[in-house]
């Protein structure tokens, strides 16, 4: 049987009571306080505390100090008023029992609403999160449409200027056929009253013959036929110089500003290198050379060893971020790894650099918009990609590939558009 603590003293003021319960020879860490409005149970064997209040107490801001071998309690009455004995008089076992027992019921109710208010509160939380990661996915989609519609309006711009160029590269022809043209037909109108003027002579030379004898007849019909016929030409021979072209277009289709412009790019990118890079200090000399690492790229690319290739990328652009090829062949890479958004990226830096648009870089612009392109298209983003093909068919209007690539797309398209 546990032993009764009766031992204990209290004292209260109109608003508290203050318990100290003493526990000599055990440690009250291990004691088990049960409090609720109208009982108070302390069990810390052998020993045990129990009190059935006078007046109901407000248990949830009450609390107990547990220490130097005994536990101080500090219960604030609901009424203000002062008890006139610690616990209820007059108590039998059956009061005692229903008490007992209320108060476990009450205890169970409030540890009920406890669980339920933290299993609502750990609800609020995981709505929380759920809005903040559909917050952060709508702000990602949100910069994936925007980077979407700014390579949009920029393909739309290059279009626009290239066809802007086309129009007036055509009227330029048209002007100069035009020219022609005039030169030509200025040229008939003087042979046409050269001819007309030689038949005025012959027929008025003809009436004079008519008026005089045989004789001077034969006389000026020698003087008219040594008239009529030209002076041998001299035989020499002319030296003709050609103003040197880089490119093999004729000079009436050339674009040479642009041309110019796109060799002396070149020839800046090759001279624009960054050697203030850590990482070179352990590199051999061949492994500074963007040129050199382009191939081992390529190499490494042809052998599916992508992450490398990728790498032998990086390091180039590092020394040299002006040379197109180098972003062009690291989209490839990323496209076979699914790395979808760095292809369109690096497409992207190619087309920058690949200005101004000359015959010398067309095959390095059609495949930097076939890149992009097949990109959009695995991204479910067809009509940006079917953009990207047609550029590429702007440039080689006869590759079958891009042609059945492009037409694949439309299907596509119309299709997706059908359904919905």
């Amino acid at each position: 049987m546990p032993l009764q603590v009766s031992d204990y003293s209290w004292q209260q003021t109109k608003v508290a009571v203050f318990i100290s319960v003493p526990l000599r020879g055990v440690c009250v860490r291990d004691a088990d306080v049960f409090c609720t409005e109208n009982y108070l149970k302390v069990n810390c064997p052998p020993f045990l505390f129990e009190v059935f209040l006078y007046a109901p107490i407000d248990d949830e801001s009450s609390k107990a100090k547990i220490g130097n071998d005994a536990i101080v309690f500090t219960l604030y009455k609901k009424e203000a008023a002062m008890w006139e004995t610690l616990s209820m008089s007059g108590v039998d076992k059956e009061t005692m029992q229903r008490i007992r027992e209320k108060s476990i019921l009450q205890a169970q109710e409030r540890a009920k609403e406890a669980t339920e208010a933290k299993a609502a509160a750990r609800r609020e939380d995981q709505k929380y999160a759920l809005n903040v990661m559909m917050k952060i996915e709508e702000e990602e989609r949100k910069k994936i449409e925007d980077m979407k519609e700014n390579e949009r309006i920029k393909a739309t711009k290059e279009l626009e200027a290239w066809k802007e160029h086309q129009r007036k590269a055509e009227e330029q022809k048209r002007i100069q056929r035009e020219e022609k043209l005039h030169q030509q037909e200025k040229q008939i109108e003087e042979e046409r009253k050269k001819l007309k003027h030689k038949s005025l002579t012959r027929n008025s030379a003809s009436r004079n013959l008519a008026t005089k004898g045989r004789s001077l007849e034969n006389i000026f019909f020698d003087k008219l036929k040594e008239d009529s016929i030209p002076v041998p030409r001299s035989v020499g021979s002319i030296k003709v110089n050609f103003t040197p072209r880089v490119f093999p277009t004729a000079l009436r289709e050339s674009q040479v500003a642009e041309e110019e412009e796109w060799l002396r790019k070149q020839a800046e990118a090759r001279r624009a290198m960054n050697t203030d890079i850590p990482e070179l200090s352990d590199l051999k000399e061949e492994e500074k050379n963007p040129e050199w690492l382009k191939d081992k790229g390529n190499k490494l690319f042809a052998t599916e060893n992508y992450l490398a290739s990728i790498n032998a990328y990086n390091l180039a652009i590092r020394l040299n971020n002006k040379i197109p090829v180098l972003y062009l062949n690291r989209a490839a890479c990323h496209l076979k790894l699914k790395n979808l958004h760095k292809a369109i990226e690096d497409s992207s830096k190619a087309l920058e650099l690949l200005t101004p648009p000359v015959a010398d870089n067309a095959n390095a612009r059609m495949k930097a918009h076939v890149r992009r392109g097949t990109a959009f298209c695995q991204l479910e983003l067809y009509i940006e990609g079917l953009q990207d093909y047609e550029a590429a068919l702007k440039i080689d209007p006869s590759n079958k590939i891009v042609q059945n690539d492009a037409e694949k797309i439309r299907n596509i398209i119309q299709g997706t558009e059908l359904k919905s």
